[in-house]
């Protein structure tokens, strides 16, 4: 069982002699795999982009295995592949419509990316990326850049507008455009802090009540370990849950960019 995995792990990392209960943030520590510098930055290859490769490679072993004959009567591996593609697909055109379908294959891979990453942290002595902010924030930001180069290659500095909320007063408009602007600036902010700061403390609570199960021992741990498992699951509808909620914001992000609603 995880819940248990999870507890086994806690006893291998930092328990001295029962003395003392071990380190929950142990897990998200970056490790250096590969020392690398280049022109003066450290560029060495981590845990964490180990985890990313592993995901990424994922990502594209499933998709071209399952889709490998394209069988009308589908396999079940064809048949989680296309039910993830007409998921995303719906999820598009529900909230960017039709023009925004040119844009599914990032929305696709944004999706599915870091879904991959919230699950593999899931797997006891893996590394969950997305517990990192400036993971997080990247991905956050790149696509705040994105969608507004998208707005201003369509609108032109008409899309300036989208801060200019109509039918306000004038004397409440230098205000309110003051508020629509910081409001905007904030969205990669608030994007990446929503799934880092989910999975973060998710994952510290699995630690926190495996370190309980390791301490109290046999006879005292079936408590924390019967939560453990009921939070697992939990965890696993989080990061499914987070997975979406960060692809559809996109989706939401882009209408406003192409629509300027």
């Amino acid at each position: 069982m995880i819940g248990a995995a999870f507890a086994a792990e806690d006893a291998d990392h930092g328990h001295d002699g029962g003395a003392s209960l071990p380190d929950p943030m142990h897990q998200f520590e970056i490790k250096r795999l590969i020392p690398l510098e280049l022109f003066g930055y450290d560029a060495s290859f981590t845990n964490s982009a180990l985890f990313m490769v592993i995901a990424a490679s994922l990502i594209t072993l499933f998709t071209l295995y399952a889709m490998r004959n394209s069988a009308l009567v589908p396999t079940r591996l064809q048949s989680v592949a296309e039910l993830s593609y007409e998921f995303v697909a719906n999820m598009v055109r529900d909230n960017v419509g039709t023009a925004g379908m040119k844009y599914f294959p990032f929305v696709f891979t944004l999706f599915m990316f870091v879904l991959v990453l919230n699950m593999l942290g899931m797997v006891p002595y893996s590394f969950t990326v997305t517990s990192h902010i400036i993971v997080t924030f990247a991905l956050a930001a790149f696509i705040f850049l994105g969608v507004t180069l998208i707005g201003f290659v369509k609108h032109g500095a008409k899309f300036l507008k989208f801060f200019v909320p109509e039918g306000v007063p004038f004397l409440m408009l230098p205000l309110l455009v003051v508020i629509e602007v910081i409001s905007y600036l904030t969205r990669p902010l608030s994007l990446s802090v929503r799934l880092f700061a989910n999975m973060m403390a998710g994952h510290t609570m699995l630690k926190v009540f495996g370190a309980f199960v390791v301490a109290l021992g046999f006879l005292g741990g079936w408590a924390p370990l019967a939560f453990m498992v009921a939070f697992t699951g939990l965890e696993i509808l989080v990061a499914f849950l987070q997975a979406y909620v960060f692809a559809i914001l996109t989706c939401i992000y882009l209408n406003d960019a192409l629509h300027m609603h």
